[in-house]
């Protein structure tokens, strides 16, 4: 597994040991970065790669010259496994490794303050947690008005129902179906009538 772009392109990734982990391939990876450069500049974005594993969306994005990434996996293997990926590629700087459950984590980062313009969520396929974990992102509105959430599903999962996220691209890649998704704008334009802007 290998970066395909930007400053790290080419260099190799470490997956954690076991079945636990898919780490996205070149393939995948490939699609989802095209569907979002149509989107949003990657360049100085602030990205959260949740159920992270190798860490493989997140760190192809700091090597996209994203500004900084923070990854959430409650596995330690996983965690380890992204600390290595990060300190071999020379990126651990513009970087955070939270090593908590999807709920612990986002609580963690509404209480800081922190929003973000690009999220990837990439849960295991046999306990696909999508719907409740973007309802919570908009919720707590991590994702900023112009913020993009990337979901990759297995292709056969329920569609999801969102009333505060609007989805902006479909793709079904093999086995797996990528989404895209943006703060719903009746969600957004009240966010900025409530500040006055």
């Amino acid at each position: 597994m290998r970066i395909i772009a930007g400053e790290a392109h080419g260099r190799r990734l470490t997956a954690p040991r076991g079945w636990d982990t898919r780490p996205a391939t070149a393939r995948i990876r490939a699609s989802i970065f095209s569907r979002i450069a149509s989107r949003l500049t990657i360049e100085g974005a602030r990205v959260l790669d949740i159920f992270a594993g190798s860490g493989s969306l997140g760190i192809e994005a700091l090597s996209r010259d994203a500004a900084h990434a923070v990854f959430v996996d409650s596995s330690r293997k996983a965690a380890d496994a992204i600390t290595r990926n990060l300190r071999q590629l020379g990126l651990e700087r513009r970087a955070r490794v939270m090593v908590l459950d999807f709920n612990r984590a986002l609580d963690g980062l509404a209480s800081a303050g922190a929003s973000f313009d690009l999220v990837f969520l990439d849960p295991p396929f046999a306990d696909d947690s999508c719907a409740e974990v973007l309802a919570k992102l908009a919720r707590l509105e991590l994702i900023n008005a112009h913020g993009i959430a990337v979901v990759r599903q297995f292709h056969r999962a329920p569609e999801l129902e969102l009333t505060e996220l609007d989805r902006v691209s479909l793709a079904t890649i093999g086995d797996h179906r990528i989404a895209l998704y943006r703060r719903a704008a009746k969600a957004a334009a009240g966010r900025v009538g409530a500040n006055g802007e």
